[in-house]
């Protein structure tokens, strides 16, 4: 009998042939709505997830053969991982698996950002490149010589700081505890950070220690020539004050990979489609950094040894019990 698997967000057609032949598959769940649970999927003894959606003391009565929580990705602060220990239930995650992935794309949005690329591409676009005159799209600050501030300098923080340098930009971070094998700036606080940085990347992982961490004392901080990078959670940055910072010029741009309310994005962050220099500076929205087909391939492999392999004791896992080393700083 193939062990039962649910899955709480939807999967590529290609993922899921390829489960389908380990696996009895269920799920999508609604994410509004996840109980009740579709028919059968109660019987589930493993639950693929995401780190921002909601695993409780529900969820957990409703799988009552429950033995793994694997969250596809770096996260996990949407599981009660208390309970879960208390259950006995094990937990395990991506790791490293879309760290590659994500800063690149981490590195796209400081560049189309802190360059405002999206001006530019709505200027050409709307046919008012009449001439060559500067005042279409005004000059933008160069990456070479600025200073790129990055909370959470985990795995995906490593790789960004890299890509970064060869862009002959400054390295700054702050995490929880200063790292010994780095010669990066360190910065003792997010605030001295954000003075710090011309460019601040959030790359922390999300828990209720650090939502609304960025909000408009730190924006302040950030300043009206400074940029907002969040590849994050989007609960990590209070998002009415980013619009507010945005809308009254009190930071230059920002690029945002996740938002507070996903998937609602809300209208104060839309671009309004205006074009020349007259317009707003950069508010790039995307989703999403994990997306590259590589980082996709590994994890749907870490899913294909997984979920069967952790059952039987042999499964490299997390702990369930929260511990701090695990919250403050990005894998």
């Amino acid at each position: 009998m193939k062990p039962p698997i649910l899955f709480a967000m939807p999967i590529s057609p290609r993922l899921r042939d390829r489960l389908s032949d380990r696996y009895e598959l269920f799920g999508p769940l609604d994410r509004a709505k996840p109980l009740p649970l579709p028919p059968g999927a109660e019987k589930a003894r493993a639950l693929i997830t995401l780190g921002s959606l909601k695993t409780d003391v529900a969820m957990m009565d409703a799988l009552p053969d429950l033995g793994l929580i694997s969250c596809y990705g770096t996260g996990f602060e949407g599981v009660d991982r208390a309970e879960a220990a208390r259950r006995g239930i094990r937990m395990t995650h991506a790791g490293e698996a879309n760290a590659t992935a994500v800063a690149e794309f981490a590195m796209g949005l400081v560049i189309a950002a802190g360059r405002n690329l999206v001006r530019g591409d709505r200027v050409v676009r709307a046919g008012k490149w009449a001439s060559l005159s500067l005042d279409r799209v005004p000059l933008t600050p160069g990456l070479a010589g600025q200073k790129l501030g990055i909370w959470g300098l985990g795995s995906i923080g490593l790789k960004i700081a890299r890509r970064a340098a060869a862009f002959e930009m400054e390295i700054g971070y702050h995490n929880r505890r200063r790292r010994d094998d780095v010669d990066y700036t360190h910065l003792g606080s997010l605030k001295a950070l954000a003075e710090w940085s011309d460019v601040l990347v959030v790359g922390v992982r999300a828990n209720a220690e650090n939502r609304h961490a960025i909000n408009a004392e730190i924006l302040d901080a950030l300043g009206p020539q400074g940029v907002l990078v969040n590849i994050s959670r989007g609960v990590v940055v209070d998002e009415t004050a980013l619009c507010e910072a945005l809308e009254q010029n009190r930071i230059l741009g920002a690029g945002i990979d996740v938002y507070e309310n996903e998937p609602h994005v809300s209208e104060r962050l839309r671009p309004a489609g205006e074009c020349g220099a007259d317009a707003p500076y950069g508010r790039l929205l995307a989703r999403r950094a994990d997306g590259a087909a590589e980082g996709g391939d590994r994890e749907s492999r870490r899913l294909l040894r997984g979920p069967v392999a952790a059952l039987a004791h042999a499964a490299r896992l997390i702990p369930c019990i929260a511990d701090r080393r695990h919250l403050s700083d990005r894998s």
